[in-house]
């Protein structure tokens, strides 16, 4: 493919992508297939000789669509969000053609200048504490990681090699592997899975800490874990609170918790990854109070905030506290420019080497919508959650399970949970729309999050009415 005809098929599959958005609604939101369908549908190896674009674009409806779950669909409620707009898929045409690989300033300046940038703006959007800025005389600073997975990864793993500098400052008798024996983090019952793993892979303890009734950690309830820890000998580094946590969007209370993570000397990690879009609204920031006791906070831009996947925002109070647990110089990564202060170099903030020039969907998006056309899509999105809220507490046959402050509504049958289950495959087998459920106090609820950019009141109604004929059919064949 040369340029001329780059210039033709690139128009040509704007054109596909629009025609595929547009008409998204006519597709089922969830197919209808068995596991291994696609490897019958292609050859066994590649080709030799080279095949043609149009053969290529035939087999993307042939091979591609049927398997594909339509995130970007009206009808799509599940998990939570997966951020889409125009300028952002755009911006990431532009960011495959220049194809830098950003590890240093020097590997490519503007890659990491504008993300230092766009992290400061998208700061102050937030209302974030001047020490998380880094276009301030603070210590800190912002990155773009690739998920909230690998924030959290990075927070822990930050925090154990600052936890044992420390013990060993102290006592440098006690070596490396005996104060990691001893380490122990903490985060909520209700934490994503992810936090857990970045235990695992971190090799240090986790305990779970309980919640309260609407299912948020507390003060006294990680008071007195700690306490008993130190009792027992351990080392108390970590704790990683969740702002909107996946099964029902509750709010651990981080004006509780950061003061005693601070007197203790822990690293509070703030988790917000689908929340933390919502926090530019006036209305919503007081549910990041108590940020200015953190250590690092994150959230997911491609989630709720039309910057298309992956683009994870993480700050950090102090960026010496990143950069000591994985800085790396050989010779072949240095710059001239790198001791001048003014330069950050960020394969010393995550774990992969390389990234992507993934700066240029925020500022594309930032500029095309504007702070007042982005808080307008968080409020619409949480209104029509309301609006679904208000259908369920008016059936007698359903109940709310959990408060609902954004986007997101969990909701039952009043019932079993057998009874719920079953409704939920009726659900997914209908192919109509798509949720998906979580466990409340062992009971098994659906949930509903407005997800899609393109998801009007006339869709939540006609998810709900979808749901209660269901609901109708399967009372009838098991009446309560």
């Amino acid at each position: 493919m040369d340029a001329a005809e780059f210039r033709r098929r690139g128009k040509e599959m704007v054109d596909y992508v629009a025609d595929y958005l547009e008409k998204i609604e006519e597709r089922p939101v969830y197919p209808d297939l068995e596991p291994g369908y696609l490897r019958s549908l292609i050859p066994t190896e590649a080709p030799l000789e080279p095949e043609s674009y149009e053969d290529i674009i035939q087999d993307v409806e042939r091979v591609i669509m049927p398997g594909v779950t339509h995130w970007h669909s009206p009808n799509f409620f599940a998990y939570f969000p997966a951020a889409s707009s125009y300028p952002a898929m755009l911006a990431d045409i532009l960011c495959g053609a220049i194809g830098c690989i950003g590890f240093s300033w020097a590997a490519s300046p503007a890659c990491t200048e504008l993300e230092t940038v766009m992290l400061d703006w998208l700061g102050k959007m937030l209302h974030l504490p001047e020490c998380f800025l880094a276009g301030t005389s603070g210590h800190g600073g912002g990155v773009i990681q690739g998920t909230a997975s690998e924030a959290t990864l990075v927070s822990l793993l930050a925090a154990r090699c600052k936890a044992v500098r420390c013990v060993r400052a102290k006592d440098p008798k006690r070596s490396e592997t005996e104060i990691l024996s001893k380490l122990v983090a903490y985060t909520s019952e209700q934490a994503h899975s992810s936090v857990e793993r970045a235990a695992l892979i971190g090799a240090v303890m986790m305990k779970k800490v309980p919640t309260d009734s609407r299912y948020a950690v507390r003060g006294d309830m990680l008071k007195k874990m700690v306490e008993e820890d130190k009792a027992a000998g351990l080392i108390p580094f970590y704790f990683c609170a969740t702002l909107g946590t996946t099964p029902s969007c509750a709010f651990d209370h981080i004006t509780e918790l950061g003061p005693l993570c601070n007197k203790e000397n822990m690293w509070m990690h703030i988790d917000a990854a689908y929340a933390g879009s919502s926090f530019i609204c006036p209305e919503f920031r007081p549910l990041l109070n108590g940020v200015e006791h953190a250590d690092s906070f994150n959230f997911n831009p491609h989630k709720w905030l039309l910057v298309n996947f992956d683009c994870s925002a993480m700050w950090v109070k102090e960026r010496t506290d990143i950069i000591g647990a994985f800085k790396m110089e050989p010779l072949y990564l240095k710059h001239e420019n790198q001791e001048s202060g003014l330069v950050t170099d960020y394969r010393h903030w995550q774990i992969p080497l390389g990234r992507r020039f993934r700066s240029l969907k925020m500022w594309f998006v930032f500029r095309m919508y504007g702070l007042h056309g982005l808080q307008a899509h968080i409020r619409k999105q949480v209104a029509l959650a309301k609006e679904f809220e208000s259908l369920v507490r008016a059936d007698k046959r359903f109940e709310i399970c959990a408060e609902v402050i954004l986007g997101l509504v969990c909701f039952r049958l009043k019932g079993s949970n057998e009874l719920n289950q079953d409704l939920l495959k009726r659900i997914t087998k209908s192919r109509e729309i798509h949720l998906v459920p979580c466990q409340l106090s062992g009971r098994f609820v659906l949930r509903l999050a407005i997800c899609a950019r393109t998801t009007e009141s006339r869709h939540i109604h006609q998810a709900w009415r979808h749901i209660t004929q269901l609901a109708f059919e399967l009372l009838q064949e098991h009446p309560q």
